[in-house]
């Protein structure tokens, strides 16, 4: 009857963990937006809105070197052309790293295209495009990002699709000396989002609203030019993130998602690269 009791308090206990996140109002700060970003729920729930007059944005009130970031969103329904739901981390300044989730919106009954990008030192176009085995404005799915030094993953609903990993002794630039803050915006790109451009926006249907909860950050905080996991993050210290990599069964399914719904690679693209494609793309 003890060892039931102990293992219900333990499975209890889980449970709460499991259940305790974020609040947008403690870790959050809306940035633009003239009203069209606001926190509900006592800070469990937060949405942007945009209309033509402008779109919103907020970012984390903490910096990030190195994480694993968890985000759910519920993207704009219906038609959707001509504006970006962008969710991201990025450094401030001159030559910014970046890693980039941006949702390009599509007319009704199109899918969006989830549009993924790596910038190290300011270098990017290491652009990878997917459509979604789901559709993401009926409900919240979860977007995540893990930043470690050997490598980046880019997962949904726990589902890997991209992995770049870290290849300085190849040459190719990695990010992992810039702290970054989280951002999100809703904003209008008509002229490039959706076919190229060729889609615009109709106003007709504004506003427009992305919703988002449940945010949650495993991550070394930056503050004060020291860092929460100290001078030489490891795993021994409870975060099993910072050495974490894709077992066989995750390269598996991130071998799914590419070969069914990636629609275009930066790694394929030999028209773009007539020189040869880059380092990343040729090295194993």
């Amino acid at each position: 009857m003890a060892s039931s009791s102990i293992v219900f308090a333990t499975i209890f206990l889980a449970s709460l963990i499991a259940t305790t996140r974020a609040n947008f109002n403690n870790d959050f700060a809306i940035t633009w937006g003239d009203g069209r970003a606001k926190i509900l729920n006592n800070g469990d729930d937060l949405t942007l809105s945009l209309d033509k007059a402008t779109g919103s944005g907020f970012q984390s009130k903490n910096e990030y070197l190195f994480g694993s970031i968890d985000m759910q969103l519920k993207l704009v329904p219906g038609n959707s052309a001509g504006h970006v739901t962008a969710y991201y981390l990025s450094s401030f300044g001159y030559n910014p790293d970046e890693i980039d989730f941006e949702f390009l919106g599509n007319a009704s009954g199109q899918p969006y295209t989830l549009h993924t990008n790596v910038f190290a030192q300011g270098k990017g176009n290491r652009e990878q495009q997917f459509h979604l085995w789901f559709d993401p404005t009926k409900d919240f799915h979860t977007y995540s990002i893990l930043w470690n030094p050997q490598r980046i993953v880019f997962s949904v609903d726990g589902i890997p699709i991209r992995e770049f990993k870290n290849m300085e002794s190849q040459g190719v630039s990695f990010p992992k000396n810039q702290p970054m803050r989280i951002y999100s915006s809703l904003w209008n790109a008509d002229d490039w989002a959706t076919q190229g451009g060729r889609v615009k926006t109709d106003w007709t249907h504004a506003p427009f609203t992305a919703s988002y909860r449940n945010f949650n950050a495993n991550a070394c905080v930056w503050a004060s030019g020291s860092s929460s996991c100290g001078s030489s993050p490891s795993a021994d210290s409870g975060s099993d993130w910072l050495n974490q990599e894709l077992d066989s069964a995750s390269l598996e399914r991130m071998r799914w998602v590419q070969t069914n719904y990636m629609v275009y690679n930066y790694c394929a693209d030999l028209q773009r690269f007539p020189q040869g494609l880059p380092t990343e793309c040729t090295t194993t």
